[in-house]
């Protein structure tokens, strides 16, 4: 073999150095090729008490590490030959359509991760056509998110406060800001015992002491977003300081019942889905008070250590429920291909929690629409190399996975899909 020093012109063709990009933002979030990378750069730019209020979970955090157990135990299958050159990602949820089969989750504490909160994540969600989520415990008020994107589909999430009046106000102003969609969260009598918080001492608003100032000398633009603007605060709380435990103990109704579900319904005519459904039985007591869609949620396994998967409770659920009853799938999905396993286990929507706020975490509104975009990219890949042109071919023939327990499609999702775009 001969060698030879290469001349200039000849490495020339391969000196093509990429152009520098003056918005650092920008360029570090485009380096970002899974929703993994931009966990990492949170973790790296957003103080411990926070980045570990969205990274943890309940107890031993084994719901969680079950869930993400489970997604990763599934085979999608391929499916060749089928003349699929196009994948159409929209669909119909709640009334309307949205442009990808998930939307954005609902969050608490949202300003705690990013200064641009929920202003950030409703903004991106409304570019990206897909529903936004505002919780109870947000920091922006239901007006300001409306006014932030008054075109966007706005869902509104209602934990029951102890004070049935502060409630019926809440559904109010939901109404009067154009909120298309109710989500009623009934799995949260009590705050679960959440760890990493009690270790790191978190407290709202968060105090400043010798660690956290330290910590400071680390992640600079996040302390100085904190502290030169609003004060941290839950919107809808009247009294906002203490533990979160504190909170939810001193405001909200531990007692949530069956007749409380009727009194919200009868106070709300829009659309309503009860949201922390892991069982066949409170899935049929849910609906039997009006609701008319179910969320398969464990909260993200921030309430109860080692509750069910939701994922793993989905079919089941579905089974239980028909086909004609939207099913919306929460809790652990961290990529395209596990909104895709969702879709194929019986969902009719996906919600994401945490994947949104990492991206919020990493970027603001910026790093909450490179989640959304690495999320569509791969969603559409997936659907193209299974064959599937519409989210409506997608279902349980589509997967294998241990605890599936159909080996072929049921008659039951064999009629909705059939029926045409999901609900």
């Amino acid at each position: 073999m001969r060698r030879h020093l290469p001349q200039l012109s000849e490495l020339r063709p391969l000196m093509q150095f990429g152009s520098f990009n003056p918005d650092r933002r920008a360029a570090r979030l485009a380096k970002a090729a899974d929703v993994e990378a931009l966990r990492r750069i949170a973790r790296r730019r957003t103080p411990r008490p926070a980045f570990d209020y969205v990274d943890g979970a309940a107890g031993q955090e084994l719901t969680y590490r079950r869930s993400r157990e489970a997604y990763e135990s599934v085979e999608l299958l391929p499916r060749i030959l089928h003349g699929t050159a196009i994948a159409d990602l929209s669909m119909q949820i709640a009334g309307h359509r949205s442009a990808l089969p998930f939307g954005i989750a609902p969050t608490g504490f949202t300003r705690f991760m990013h200064s641009e909160g929920e202003i950030g994540g409703v903004r991106a969600a409304a570019r990206a056509g897909i529903p936004f989520s505002l919780s109870t415990m947000g920091t922006r008020s239901i007006e300001e998110v409306r006014d932030a994107a008054p075109d966007a589909q706005r869902w509104f999430q209602l934990y029951l406060w102890k004070d049935h009046s502060a409630s019926l106000d809440l559904l109010q102003r939901a109404k009067a800001a154009g909120t298309t969609t109710l989500l009623v969260t009934v799995d949260t009598p009590v705050a679960g015992q959440r760890l990493r918080d009690t270790r790191n001492g978190m407290t709202i608003p968060p105090r400043l002491t010798p660690k956290t100032v330290l910590d400071a000398s680390y992640r600079p633009e996040w302390w100085f977003n904190f502290l030169t603007t609003d004060s941290l605060k839950f919107a809808s709380l009247s009294d906002t300081s203490g533990s979160l435990a504190n909170l939810i103990s001193s405001m909200f109704d531990p007692g949530l019942n069956l007749e409380d579900l009727a009194w919200i319904r009868e106070n709300w005519d829009g659309q309503l889905f009860v949201k922390g459904i892991l069982t066949r039985e409170d899935a049929r007591r849910a609906l039997g008070v009006g609701a008319d869609g179910l969320v398969v949620s464990n909260h993200g396994g921030r309430q109860l250590d080692r509750a069910p998967v939701a994922l793993t409770a989905l079919p089941e659920i579905r089974d239980e429920v028909g086909p004609d009853v939207p099913l919306i799938l929460d809790s652990g999905i961290m990529s395209g291909a596990d909104v895709v396993t969702g879709l194929c286990a019986g969902a009719d929507f996906v919600l994401i929690g945490r994947a949104y706020l990492y991206g919020l975490m990493a970027g603001g509104e910026q790093g909450v629409t490179r989640v959304i975009e690495l999320l569509e990219e791969q969603i559409r890949t997936a659907m193209l190399l299974m064959g599937a042109a519409t989210v409506a071919d997608l279902g349980p023939e589509c997967m294998r996975a241990p605890w599936l327990p159909r080996a072929e499609t049921s008659h039951q999702e064999t009629s909705r899909r059939e029926s045409g775009s999901r609900v």
